[in-house]
């Protein structure tokens, strides 16, 4: 069994609120709740003075059940047209396949390759230094 670990970069920070409204919509959410998403602002302060409030055009909040599920009905088609075995929680993936032959580490190859598409459609990107690997490699290195 091989399996992959995959860590979305900044997640919670780099939802794009347009994909996340249009997703819920089709998710029969409506009006409220999707104002209360999309009607997000924000400003610092420093040393007792505050900055002008700017909208925020992406991000879901952290920490928090609403952030997870939210992105969870964001990232819901990840795995669609996969063929490996995928688990999602929040922004963690894991993908694992049984691979016996060349076949199978090619389609494990694809389903990868796929998600990096996904990645790339919804705005988001892999953090290569999160991701891990797992299984027994040692047929793959015989195959490829």
């Amino acid at each position: 069994m091989d399996f992959v670990f995959l860590d979305l970069a900044k997640a919670f920070d780099k939802v794009p609120h347009q994909r996340l409204l249009e997703t819920l919509k089709k998710h029969g959410i409506r009006a409220k709740l999707l104002s209360v998403i999309s009607n997000k602002k924000q400003r610092v302060c420093i040393k007792g003075r505050w900055s002008s409030w700017i909208s925020e055009w992406s991000g879901v909040p952290q920490g928090s059940v609403l952030g997870s599920l939210l992105f969870l009905i964001l990232n819901n088609n990840l795995d669609e047209d996969i063929n490996s075995h995928i688990l999602k929680f929040a922004d963690d993936t894991k993908m694992f396949k049984e691979v016996r032959n060349s076949a199978d580490c090619s389609q494990l190859q694809a389903d990868l390759d796929k998600l990096v598409l996904w990645a790339q459609k919804w705005q988001m990107e892999f953090n290569v230094d999160k991701c891990k690997l797992g299984g027994g490699f040692d047929h793959v290195n015989r195959h490829v």
